[in-house]
């Protein structure tokens, strides 16, 4: 079975269980083990666990952030040990790019990561769409080991044995599906929603002048009203083709933080709306899903705020995609 180990900033623990979350499917297949530091036990020297867990791996996998980067432990000796193993054709490391960062001039850049071009986790439609094309490719990248592996050999890209400094008594077997359900407190909320809204007006605002640049005859108009508001308009040849308002706001149109709201008549009086975006929360990350009020239909995914404002932009191209 190929060993997977896990290296990331735990500033990124909520990744690391989505991960985890996907990875049991080739746990169940028999394909991979995984380890990462949370399987460390009482009494443990955790550093010489960890190294001994680093050296033995088949697959090491680098969940990137700029908190990765920056982190000590990460970047300056999990990471250093696991290229060098790679180097030295012992093991495969993966780079798994979870946030947007400046990676690609760093030591690991040049290596294939697990989304296409490098895209980061926080930029896909939803957490489920980015962790299955990984874990497709990680399966992969297991497959091809496996195929090399003699079936007298433990391994034939392990050159040496790396002794444990594990106790030698047997350890029990276990699930890796340990990961409490977290609590996110309303502050946690506010500012997710808060953030999740001001990245959508930012995602609007570019989107509108591309389109101006790309298409002659078209002009735009983007108006930030506030900064929990804004309107957008498309015109064609000087004529309206398109119009939204999107608010933070409540499902009876006050003034909260608990939905994102969408207008197709634009803001108005902010008391009607044709869809609205509000706060999920599936036990490890917070994320956005839709009513399902528009004809899009509701999406059983948690978006990310990337997914959230691609669906509303969509609502809101639509008309203008009908004048073609």
């Amino acid at each position: 079975m190929i060993k997977i180990f896990i290296s990331y900033s735990h500033v990124d623990d909520n990744y690391r269980n989505e991960l985890q979350k996907h990875l049991t499917c080739l746990q169940h297949q028999g394909i991979v083990e995984t380890w990462h530091d949370r399987r460390i036990i009482s009494g443990e020297k955790w550093a010489d666990r960890i190294d001994d867990e680093l050296r033995q791996a088949d697959i090491i996998l680098l969940l990137i952030s700029s908190d990765f980067i920056s982190s000590r432990y990460c970047y300056e000796l999990e990471m250093t040990e696991a290229l060098a193993r790679h180097n030295r054709k012992e093991a495969v490391v993966v780079p798994i790019i979870l946030r947007p960062c400046h990676w690609t001039g760093l030591p690991f850049g040049q290596l294939q990561a697990a989304t296409k071009d490098g895209k980061p986790v926080e930029k896909y439609l939803s957490l489920d769409d980015a962790f299955l094309e990984i874990i497709q490719n990680i399966e992969t990248v297991a497959k091809h080991l496996t195929a090399k592996i003699p079936s007298t050999a433990t391994s034939s890209f392990k050159s040496i044995s790396i002794p444990t400094s594990v106790p030698s008594k047997p350890e029990l077997p276990r699930s890796s599906n340990l990961a409490i359900p977290k609590a996110f407190s309303d502050h946690d909320k506010d500012t997710f929603i808060t953030k999740a809204f001001d990245y959508m007006a930012r995602f609007f605002e570019g989107s509108l002048q591309e389109l101006k640049i790309r298409n002659p005859g078209t002009n735009t108009n983007f108006q930030k009203v506030d900064s929990r508001s804004f309107e957008s308009i498309i015109y064609i040849n000087g004529k309206q083709a398109s119009k939204c308002g999107i608010w933070l706001g409540d499902f009876l149109g006050s003034k909260g933080s608990s939905s994102i709201m969408y207008s197709s008549s634009g803001l108005g009086q902010g008391n009607s709306f044709n869809e609205s975006m509000s706060i999920k929360d599936n036990g490890n990350i917070l994320g956005l899903e839709s009513m399902g009020m528009s004809h899009l239909h509701r999406t059983e995914k948690i978006l990310t705020n990337e997914g959230a404002a691609e669906y509303y932009w969509t609502m809101f191209f639509e008309p203008v995609k009908r004048q073609y």
